[in-house]
Protein backbone atom coordinates (compact mmCIF):
# COMPACT_ATOMS: atom_id res chain seq x y z
CA UNK A 1 0.00 0.00 0.00
CA UNK A 2 2.61 2.73 1.02
CA UNK A 3 5.18 1.87 -1.16
CA UNK A 4 4.51 3.79 -4.42
CA UNK A 5 4.11 7.22 -2.81
CA UNK A 6 3.53 9.83 -5.36
CA UNK A 7 5.69 13.23 -4.49
CA UNK A 8 5.24 16.17 -6.34
CA UNK A 9 7.76 18.81 -5.89
CA UNK A 10 7.60 22.54 -6.75
CA UNK A 11 10.04 24.61 -7.72
CA UNK A 12 11.13 28.26 -9.44
CA UNK A 13 11.58 28.14 -13.35
CA UNK A 14 14.64 30.75 -14.61
CA UNK A 15 12.38 33.01 -15.35
CA UNK A 16 10.98 32.93 -11.34
CA UNK A 17 7.86 31.24 -12.12
CA UNK A 18 6.50 28.21 -9.76
CA UNK A 19 6.69 25.16 -11.37
CA UNK A 20 6.92 21.61 -10.26
CA UNK A 21 10.51 19.95 -10.32
CA UNK A 22 10.15 16.56 -9.48
CA UNK A 23 6.43 14.43 -9.72
CA UNK A 24 8.15 10.60 -9.20
CA UNK A 25 7.19 8.04 -7.07
CA UNK A 26 8.68 8.13 -3.44
CA UNK A 27 12.55 6.45 -3.70
CA UNK A 28 13.75 6.49 0.22
CA UNK A 29 11.49 3.81 1.04
CA UNK A 30 13.37 2.01 4.28
CA UNK A 31 12.05 -1.80 5.22
CA UNK A 32 13.70 -4.42 8.27
CA UNK A 33 13.32 -7.48 8.84
CA UNK A 34 13.13 -6.64 12.65
CA UNK A 35 10.09 -4.34 11.81
CA UNK A 36 8.17 -6.95 9.71
CA UNK A 37 5.59 -5.10 7.32
CA UNK A 38 6.42 -1.69 8.14
CA UNK A 39 7.06 0.93 5.18
CA UNK A 40 8.60 3.85 5.73
CA UNK A 41 8.82 6.24 2.76
CA UNK A 42 10.66 9.16 3.51
CA UNK A 43 9.29 11.83 1.39
CA UNK A 44 10.99 15.27 2.69
CA UNK A 45 13.79 16.53 4.98
CA UNK A 46 15.11 20.52 5.90
CA UNK A 47 18.24 20.43 7.88
CA UNK A 48 18.11 24.13 8.94
CA UNK A 49 15.53 26.33 10.23
CA UNK A 50 14.30 29.17 8.30
CA UNK A 51 14.43 26.22 5.60
CA UNK A 52 16.70 26.55 2.83
CA UNK A 53 14.47 26.81 -0.42
CA UNK A 54 16.27 25.98 -3.95
CA UNK A 55 15.26 23.66 -6.91
CA UNK A 56 18.59 21.81 -6.20
CA UNK A 57 18.63 18.08 -5.00
CA UNK A 58 16.40 15.48 -3.45
CA UNK A 59 16.18 16.72 -0.10
CA UNK A 60 14.73 13.13 0.89
CA UNK A 61 17.35 11.10 -0.30
CA UNK A 62 19.66 11.81 2.54
CA UNK A 63 17.20 10.78 5.32
CA UNK A 64 19.37 7.60 6.84
CA UNK A 65 17.58 7.75 10.92
CA UNK A 66 14.68 8.21 12.40
CA UNK A 67 15.34 11.67 13.87
CA UNK A 68 15.48 15.18 12.08
CA UNK A 69 19.25 16.61 11.73
CA UNK A 70 19.66 19.81 13.92
CA UNK A 71 17.23 22.64 13.89
CA UNK A 72 15.65 20.46 10.84
CA UNK A 73 12.42 18.34 10.07
CA UNK A 74 11.69 15.16 8.45
CA UNK A 75 8.20 14.34 6.69
CA UNK A 76 7.53 10.52 5.90
CA UNK A 77 4.30 8.44 5.48
CA UNK A 78 4.61 5.00 7.18
CA UNK A 79 2.75 1.83 6.36
CA UNK A 80 2.17 -0.19 9.56
CA UNK A 81 0.45 -3.69 9.15
CA UNK A 82 -1.25 -5.13 11.56
CA UNK A 83 0.84 -6.02 14.88
CA UNK A 84 -0.73 -9.61 15.44
CA UNK A 85 1.26 -10.87 12.10
CA UNK A 86 4.29 -9.87 14.42
CA UNK A 87 4.74 -8.80 17.44
CA UNK A 88 4.75 -12.02 19.29
CA UNK A 89 8.28 -12.53 17.38
CA UNK A 90 9.62 -9.28 18.82
CA UNK A 91 11.84 -9.23 21.69
CA UNK A 92 13.61 -6.44 23.27
CA UNK A 93 16.95 -7.69 21.21
CA UNK A 94 14.80 -7.14 17.71
CA UNK A 95 13.65 -3.77 18.83
CA UNK A 96 16.81 -2.88 19.71
CA UNK A 97 18.04 -3.83 16.41
CA UNK A 98 15.05 -1.95 14.55
CA UNK A 99 16.18 1.38 16.23
CA UNK A 100 19.68 0.53 15.76
CA UNK A 101 19.17 0.38 11.99
CA UNK A 102 17.92 4.37 12.22
CA UNK A 103 20.76 5.43 14.09
CA UNK A 104 17.69 5.46 17.00
CA UNK A 105 18.67 3.01 19.65
CA UNK A 106 19.24 5.36 22.48
CA UNK A 107 15.53 6.50 21.96
CA UNK A 108 14.41 2.86 23.12
CA UNK A 109 12.70 2.28 26.36
CA UNK A 110 13.45 -1.47 27.39
CA UNK A 111 11.24 -1.47 30.41
CA UNK A 112 8.16 -0.12 28.65
CA UNK A 113 4.38 -1.78 27.47
CA UNK A 114 5.24 -1.86 24.03
CA UNK A 115 8.69 -3.56 22.46
CA UNK A 116 8.70 -0.43 20.57
CA UNK A 117 8.08 2.18 23.33
CA UNK A 118 10.75 5.45 22.37
CA UNK A 119 11.19 8.49 22.86
CA UNK A 120 13.17 11.42 21.02
CA UNK A 121 14.04 15.07 21.62
CA UNK A 122 11.30 16.02 19.21
CA UNK A 123 7.56 17.48 18.16
CA UNK A 124 6.20 15.13 15.83
CA UNK A 125 2.96 15.88 14.06
CA UNK A 126 1.47 12.48 13.48
CA UNK A 127 -1.96 11.98 10.89
CA UNK A 128 -3.74 9.17 10.91
CA UNK A 129 -4.52 8.90 6.60
CA UNK A 130 -6.43 5.20 6.69
CA UNK A 131 -7.36 2.27 9.11
CA UNK A 132 -6.65 2.80 13.01
CA UNK A 133 -3.51 3.04 14.99
CA UNK A 134 -3.21 3.15 19.14
CA UNK A 135 -0.78 5.76 20.33
CA UNK A 136 0.35 3.95 23.38
CA UNK A 137 1.49 5.90 26.18
CA UNK A 138 3.32 5.14 29.32
CA UNK A 139 0.05 4.62 31.73
CA UNK A 140 -2.23 5.07 29.03
CA UNK A 141 -3.44 4.60 25.26
CA UNK A 142 -5.65 6.61 22.54
CA UNK A 143 -7.30 5.05 19.34
CA UNK A 144 -6.59 7.68 16.34
CA UNK A 145 -8.57 6.94 13.03
CA UNK A 146 -8.57 8.49 9.85
CA UNK A 147 -7.96 12.01 10.18
CA UNK A 148 -6.73 12.19 13.51
CA UNK A 149 -3.43 14.42 14.16
CA UNK A 150 -1.35 13.50 17.36
CA UNK A 151 0.79 15.95 18.26
CA UNK A 152 3.19 14.29 20.10
CA UNK A 153 5.96 16.19 22.26
CA UNK A 154 9.24 14.25 23.10
CA UNK A 155 7.00 12.08 24.98
CA UNK A 156 7.24 8.26 25.83
CA UNK A 157 5.13 6.35 22.58
CA UNK A 158 4.93 3.63 20.51
CA UNK A 159 2.22 3.00 17.92
CA UNK A 160 0.40 -0.11 17.72
CA UNK A 161 -2.05 -1.08 15.18
CA UNK A 162 -4.80 -4.07 16.38
CA UNK A 163 -6.66 -4.02 13.43
CA UNK A 164 -6.73 -6.50 10.98
CA UNK A 165 -6.12 -4.10 7.84
CA UNK A 166 -2.77 -1.50 7.38
CA UNK A 167 -2.54 1.96 8.92
CA UNK A 168 -1.22 4.42 6.81
CA UNK A 169 0.18 7.44 9.40
CA UNK A 170 1.87 10.38 7.47
CA UNK A 171 4.33 11.93 10.13
CA UNK A 172 6.62 15.38 10.51
CA UNK A 173 9.15 15.24 12.82
CA UNK A 174 10.66 18.63 13.96
CA UNK A 175 14.02 18.68 15.84
CA UNK A 176 13.58 19.39 19.93
CA UNK A 177 15.17 20.70 23.02
CA UNK A 178 14.08 18.73 25.90
CA UNK A 179 16.42 21.14 28.13
CA UNK A 180 14.20 23.73 27.45
CA UNK A 181 11.54 22.66 28.95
Amino acid sequence: MAQGIRRIVTGHDADGKAVVTSDTLATNIKQSPNRPGVVINNLWMTDKAPATITNEGDAAADIAGLEPPANGTVFRIIEFPPESTYIDKIDSETAKAAFAEMGASHALDGDAPHPFMHATETVDYALCLTGEMYLVLDDSEVLMKPGDVCIQRATNHAWSNRADVPCLMAFVLIDGNTKAR
